[in-house]
């Protein structure tokens, strides 16, 4: 069982931002499980599971989205080469970088991470735990 349930990460702009999370989480293996354009949101899950869910959407209360300081939310590759594919997708896609793919050591020795902002400023890490290939 994994201790996350959810993961909101909020959007001013749900069009714009869909295709950038349909890219990166097909390419870590989540399946979108919604799309609701009139409610503002879509969720995506990893294939055969219910959890944990990433949802992106406009915030309930209306206002605009706001990534806070010190807020990110990590995702994991099963791959270094999949994790430098998520950071190139998210660039290609507008979004900015935030800290090239690379092993950071201090971390652990086989962490190997990339970190980015998607369109709203929502800041991601796509992380891959083991020390090489597929996990």
């Amino acid at each position: 069982m994994s201790v996350i349930s959810h993961v909101c990460l909020g959007t001013a702009d749900l069009a714009r931002a869909f295709p950038f999370y349909t890219a990166l989480l097909d390419e870590l293996g989540l399946e979108l499980r919604f799309h609701e354009p009139e409610q503002g949101w879509a969720g995506w899950m990893p294939r055969g599971a219910d959890r944990p869910l990433v949802i992106v959407g406009r915030p309930w209360d209306g206002r605009a989205p706001d990534p806070g300081n010190g807020l990110m939310t990590a995702l994991t590759a099963r791959s270094r080469a999949s994790v430098d594919r998520c950071h190139a997708l998210a660039l290609a896609a507008g979004g900015t970088c935030e800290g090239a793919p690379g092993l950071r050591p201090h971390y652990h020795p086989a962490y190997y991470g990339a970190y980015f902002r998607d369109l709203d400023g929502n800041k991601l890490c796509v992380v891959c735990h083991q020390p090489e290939g597929d996990a």
